[in-house]
This record gives C-alpha cells, sequence and structure tokens, in this order.
C-alpha cells in the first residue's frame, strides 16, 4: 500500500471516532434519517456513506479495496469541512452534530 493510501487511512482511522454497532444502531434512528443532502432518492448521501463507513470499518485494512480508500478520503475531507462550520448554539440535539454522525463522527466524543 502506498504512502499516501496509508496516510488517508491513518486520518480516517483520526476522524471517524464511532464504532461499527454505534454507526449502525445511530444509522436506524429517524434522527440520522432526518439530515442530509438527498441526491434524487430518498436515502441522503451522507446516510448512504454511513452504510459503507459500517462496511470499512468491519474489514482488516489489508482488505481494503481502491474505492474504500476514495471513501475513506471523502469521509476525512466532509469530517473536517463540516467541524469548521460548529455551530455557536448547543451542539448536542443539533442538524449539524447527526450530519457529523452519519459520517462517522461523534463530536460530543
Amino acid at each position: 500500500m502506498s504512502k499516501d493510501s496509508q496516510t488517508v487511512i491513518d486520518e480516517f482511522q483520526q476522524n471517524v471516532n464511532m464504532t461499527a454497532k454505534e454507526m449502525e444502531n445511530w444509522l436506524k434512528t429517524d434522527e440520522s434519517k432526518s439530515v442530509g443532502q438527498k441526491d434524487g432518492n430518498s436515502e441522503s448521501i451522507g446516510h448512504e456513506s454511513g452504510r459503507y463507513i459500517v462496511d470499512i470499518l468491519q474489514k482488516k485494512e489489508a482488505n481494503y479495496t481502491d474505492d474504500d480508500i476514495s471513501q475513506m478520503q471523502r469521509v476525512v475531507s466532509y469530517i473536517k469541512r463540516h467541524s469548521a462550520q460548529k455551530p455557536s448554539s448547543d451542539i448536542e440535539d443539533s442538524r449539524w452534530r447527526y450530519s457529523l454522525m452519519n459520517w462517522g463522527h461523534d463530536p460530543l466524543k
């Protein structure tokens, strides 16, 4: 695996702070399904990404595909970009937090 891929994996592991089980449980909630940009279907882009993140988290690093690495890069970019938009109000029950959680990052952890 190239250094670039390893860097992406490391950043993914640093930014995604929810376990596969936590994400599976979260993605079943109404709050999870209530946020995110819809891309022509009923499931938001973030919710769909969350399902893919669960798959990645359940794999061994040696089994990551190029598509997995690409998804990890998208996840890291989203988390960094969205985290910078933190609202000044309470975040515990915010759409901002819910959206980040769909991407595997709980800012309250």
